[in-house]
């Protein structure tokens, strides 16, 4: 047997390994209870490496948690209870619809407005597509 046939024999051979880890993770929210009331305290650091505007995903994040709220110095804090899950999972959400691109999956987007449709604009590949949830 050649050395090149053993090589692929041995190839065939191994287990195949799946790498699931990506460039980019969802970040998960940081805060706490106090009362009747649910403040977070990374949604700044969060906003930052999204690269968008903290406000708009306070927006989003209002409209899909049916629930008021506001920054009050770097904190967010919401007017109910809400548990971390359901949190983390609007903001899995939110970063599936504004941040992460269709063609390719990288989160090297862009917001811009477009015919009054608001439109994302990826800078890894130039796909760009229209957004159809509203906020």
């Amino acid at each position: 047997m050649k050395y090149e046939d053993m090589l692929n024999t041995a190839k065939e051979k191994l287990p195949k390994v799946q790498n699931k880890s990506e460039r980019f993770e969802v970040p998960k929210i940081k805060g706490h209870v106090e009362g009747n009331k649910t403040i977070i305290v990374n949604m700044y650091a969060i906003a930052s490496l999204l690269a968008r505007k903290p406000e708009h995903i306070l927006k989003y994040l209002q409209r899909e948690l049916a629930t008021a709220g506001h920054f009050d110095g770097q904190r967010l804090i919401f007017g109910r209870k809400l548990s971390s899950v359901m949190i983390n999972e609007k903001l899995k959400k939110y970063v599936e619809t504004f941040v992460l691109c269709v063609e390719c999956g990288k989160p090297d987007t862009k917001l811009f407005e477009e015919e009054g449709r608001i439109e994302k604009r990826c800078m890894a590949c130039g796909h760009k597509s229209s957004i159809v949830t509203k906020i």
